[in-house]
């Protein structure tokens, strides 16, 4: 396994893979022990996503590997389901599931979601068209948001 920190427009971002594929992408710095290598993959997810925020990429070609639960996973592939640009509930992401009741097992797993942007689960909202949870932070959101709602 390896990771690399980037800066980007939200923040010091990592990038970690293993065995090939990418399997974590998040805002900040971590603790682990994992060694710090720029490999050839790292560095083209990482060119995915300044495309992303230069608004020349609505869409990822990187091999991603999700790890978690079966319910978890459900809810990732529903995840990368969302249309850029656009949002929907966890309500909608739990009825997708074929579990209309998780709606909080649903944001449980967003906030678990290992890789950000790619999986975007910052297209959740709340019922209520309200910003509610996001493990990168409210702020990170509304800026990804803003972006591809073209207000950024």
């Amino acid at each position: 396994m390896y990771k690399y920190y980037y800066k980007t427009p939200v923040g010091i971002m990592c990038i970690k893979e293993n065995d090939g594929y990418i399997t974590e992408i998040h805002v900040g710095k971590d603790s682990d022990t994992v060694e710090e290598i720029e490999t050839k993959l790292i560095r083209k997810t990482y060119e995915e996503i300044m495309e992303y925020f230069s608004k020349k990429r609505k869409s990822f070609d990187i091999p991603i590997k999700l790890e978690g639960t079966e319910f978890q996973k459900r809810v990732w592939d529903a995840l990368i389901q969302i249309p850029y640009g656009k949002t929907c509930t966890y309500k909608d992401i739990a009825e997708k599931i074929g579990n209309p009741k998780a709606c909080r097992a649903v944001g449980g797993a967003n906030n678990k979601n290992p890789i950000m942007i790619i999986v975007p689960c910052h297209r959740v909202i709340g019922k209520n068209g309200d910003l509610v949870g996001y493990a990168g932070g409210i702020k990170v959101k509304q800026k990804l948001l803003d972006l591809e709602q073209g207000k950024f």
